[in-house]
């Protein structure tokens, strides 16, 4: 790993360095995170109150109402936690007949919700301070007000000029009957009360208690499916992690119903080329990595699912070496290709994360999906759920089709990195459809190039589109732009302040007695340590 004097790209953060860690997409949530530490608390306990308090002071990413992934190094293995939600019992696939694709707002894209389940299942199994004491900061920003940050600022805006018609979201985030500007005071008190009962009944009000209730009533008089019964139903998976070696570090993602699993296949693919002949940024480098992507997500947009529902082609057979393999023949150096399905078998979000001095390493994240998520926040509560349903399919047969208390297709993924079996790097990035390409780019970025967290985070990205579009940010040199243009790729430009488009990352990465931490320069947060 290096750690250049001047910064190869364009930044405004530094690597940070120490025996404790925490970088999260907000200040005051890092700060939260590093409280917990100072506290006596583990990185587990400065993972979950970070991602307490963003639903406070990033309520256009995430929510009470969202659901969660992680994956942690205990100091002896690693584990994986899917706290995704299921869709209610009522959702049947003719509850959407004459819909070609899942409703993106509203009632009818609000799933489950399963991040207070991970907040308590990780503060029980892992966690040392009381749970109580892990929302101390989210309640003194939701009761007493946080200043609202530049980048939340700019995506609260775009979610409110959408959003505004959906039941009960002008009264929770548009005070005065507008978005808040940067630098203003806001405050959610209604919240406040929320996390009191969450914190008070360890999650029990939220699942079957009053909050519960208020949930079910509130989706009864609007004519949606969720019910009380489904919120008590709700139940999260000790999953493990599935993984790909490269030389002698290994990605690791959450099994499906997650898209981490591309991450993985775009690696497996990437190993059977000349990609560590070429310079990071070279058009060459970057080819490589785009083809192999569009393979990986041609295969995952017509298999993955819930897990319990991919039956006929399962993660094994995405993963085979020998698929990717012939997967791998299929790119072509000198041209950019529209790469179709292949035949495995024969026949919006908040992340962070957090290490501390005894070895532990947590890679969280959370999401309402699309920013604001459904838009439907209830009164009274402060709860904003998210629209995971939309990540369903209404194609009759396929393994993604919506159906009753089934998993929806989810985008969010953390992501971990073992060397030689060993912990290396705790790391996550958010933003949809780029978080699977931005945990190969972060991948390749700092175990085959070298690069510290922070480098990794400034360089420029790529995200695939669809077919031959490729946008890249426009910090990208001209020439490899124009390069990859003869190679046939569709080229769009967009800002690296883009709103979501080209994700945040948030990196931990293991060094001779500490970490060094980087923090995505294209959100409000920073890393932060002791």
């Amino acid at each position: 790993m290096t750690y250049p004097v001047t910064p190869l790209y364009p930044s405004r953060r530094s690597p940070v360095m120490a025996r404790n860690t925490v970088a999260s997409s907000h200040p005051l949530a890092t700060e939260a995170g590093l409280a917990a530490l100072r506290q006596g608390g583990n990185a587990v306990d400065a993972a979950l109150a970070a991602a307490i308090t963003l639903t406070v002071v990033e309520p256009t990413g995430n929510g009470i109402g969202s659901d969660a992934f992680c994956i942690l190094w205990d100091g002896q293995q690693l584990h994986g936690l899917n706290a995704s939600g299921r869709a209610p019992a009522g959702w049947t696939p003719e509850r959407f007949k004459g819909h070609s694709i899942m409703p993106r707002r509203g009632w009818e894209s609000v799933t489950t919700p399963g991040a207070v389940s991970a907040w308590v299942e990780l503060s029980q199994k892992f966690g040392k301070l009381p749970f109580a004491a892990l929302f101390d900061a989210a309640l003194d920003y939701a009761e007493n007000g946080f200043h609202v940050t530049p980048v939340i600022a700019k995506q609260w805006q775009v979610g409110a000029d959408e959003l505004h018609v959906q039941p009960g979201f002008a009264e929770a985030f548009m005070p005065g009957g507008r978005a808040p500007r940067a630098g203003e005071l806001f405050r959610q008190p209604d919240q406040a009360r929320t996390l009191r009962l969450i914190a008070e009944s360890e999650g029990e009000a939220f699942y079957r208690g009053e909050l519960a209730r208020k949930i079910a009533d509130f989706a009864h008089a609007h004519g949606a499916a969720l019910d009380e019964a489904d919120m008590d139903a709700h139940t999260l998976d000790w999953c493990g992690t599935i993984e790909m070696d490269f030389g002698d570090a290994a990605l690791h993602e959450i099994p499906p119903n997650g898209q981490g699993i591309a991450a993985l296949m775009a690696l497996g693919i990437l190993r059977h080329t000349a990609i560590a002949d070429h310079a990071p940024d070279s058009p060459e480098a970057l080819h490589l990595e785009i083809e192999a992507m569009k393979l990986a997500f041609a295969d995952i947009h017509a298999f993955v699912a819930d897990g319990l529902h991919m039956e006929e082609v399962k993660a094994s057979h995405l993963l085979d070496p020998d698929y990717l393999a012939r997967r791998a023949t299929l790119i072509d150096p000198a041209s950019a290709l529209d790469h179709p399905t292949g035949a495995p078998k024969d026949g919006g979000t908040v992340c962070l994360a957090a290490a501390d001095a005894s070895g532990m390493m947590v890679s969280y994240i959370q999401s309402n999906y699309s920013g604001f998520g459904s838009g439907v926040v209830v009164p009274g509560t402060g709860i904003a759920l998210q629209n995971r349903g939309h990540g369903f399919v209404t194609t009759p047969g396929h393994p993604n089709e919506v159906g009753p208390r089934k998993r929806p297709f989810h985008t969010i993924i953390p992501g971990f990195i073992t060397r030689n079996g060993a912990p290396e790097m705790a790391f996550s990035l958010m933003g949809g459809p780029i978080q699977a390409q931005g945990h190969l780019q972060m991948m390749l970025r700092t175990q085959l190039r070298g690069q510290d967290p922070q480098t990794a985070a400034d360089a420029p990205r790529w995200r695939v589109v669809k077919g031959l579009e490729v946008l890249l940010e426009n910090t990208m040199d001209e020439d490899t732009v124009s390069s990859l243009a003869a190679l046939g790729h569709r080229i769009g430009r967009e800002p690296h302040d883009a709103t979501f488009g080209f994700g945040g990352a948030q990196l931990v990465q293991r060094i001779d007695g500490g970490y060094v931490a980087g923090s995505d320069p294209r959100k409000d947060g920073c890393a932060g340590g002791f």
